[in-house]
């Protein structure tokens, strides 16, 4: 695909994406939006309304860079008030009924995709790690959007089926192996990883050199949910060969933001 044509799949599948939580989340009942998820302390509320405040700074991030930019480096130089701001953004999410943390979601999305649609692909967005293209950008929401969906789905026992939007993660996610390392003071390391997914559809989608000495290889749900950091690799079916790609693994993060615990072994069966 060209990058404009990349750049047009990427915001339709991030739509397709918002559609699919939408439709599980609309149809649970109000205790259903307080069940707590994997994710510790947080309830199936405290995703949604996550969703809904970085939704609404991606749209600064596009519409006010300069300010958005000053606003997370200030943050950033002063780690304590970077978590009391974090701790903060759950406050508002959690004193709304269900019906109106789903319009505030749904608001600030619909919102967004209008944004995106009118920005060139290559124009370069601010962020909470380095700065993005859009298309990187735009990917980063479907990745966000993925990812708190599944932390959904397992809060409520749902299991959702895999689709080829699983790319645009899968991508990211082998993108940022060098942020992974960034993330917790470490140095990148210089050795080539070759990642080899089987896709929903059968299909192979491969990045890297065929012939590294470190080598990723499994199915695209399972990458997909260990660089997302919602399983814990041994909890998936990946078969991982070479000091990089196994350190690599052990700290994979596809997401901006100081590294979190994730998921514990054995806490989902393989």
């Amino acid at each position: 695909m060209t990058g404009d044509a990349a750049y047009a799949q990427v915001l339709e599948d991030l739509s397709a994406e918002h559609e699919d939580l939408d439709a599980l989340v609309s149809s649970l009942d109000d205790s259903g939006w307080e069940v707590a998820t994997p994710a510790p302390g947080w309830s199936v509320r405290d995703q949604v309304g996550h969703l809904a405040f970085f939704d609404a700074r991606a749209r600064e991030a596009l519409t006010e860079p300069e300010g958005f930019a000053e606003m997370v480096s200030a943050l950033q130089a002063d780690p304590p008030a970077l978590v009391a701001w974090i701790d903060r953004h759950l406050v508002e999410p959690r004193s709304l009924t269900a019906g109106e943390l789903l319009g505030w979601w749904r608001a600030e999305r619909s919102s967004l995709l209008p944004v995106l649609a009118v920005t060139e692909p290559t124009a370069r967005i601010p962020w909470f790690g380095p700065s993005m293209s859009a298309t990187s950008f735009a990917t980063a929401r479907l990745m966000e959007t993925w990812a708190h969906g599944q932390d959904i789905a397992d809060a409520v026992g749902v299991t959702r089926l895999p689709t080829a939007r699983l790319r645009h993660v899968a991508h990211l996610g082998v993108k940022t192996m060098g942020w992974s390392f960034v993330s917790r003071g470490m140095e990148p390391p210089a050795e080539p990883v070759y990642v080899e997914l089987r896709s929903p559809e059968h299909e192979v989608w491969a990045w890297g050199p065929e012939d590294a000495g470190n080598v990723v290889r499994g199915p695209a749900i399972d990458f997909c949910l260990v660089v997302t950091r919602r399983r814990h690799r041994s909890d998936s079916h990946l078969e991982v060969g070479g000091p990089v790609a196994e350190e690599w693994m052990n700290i994979a993060q596809a997401f901006a933001g100081p590294p979190g615990d994730g998921r514990q072994p054995g806490q989902f069966s393989p």
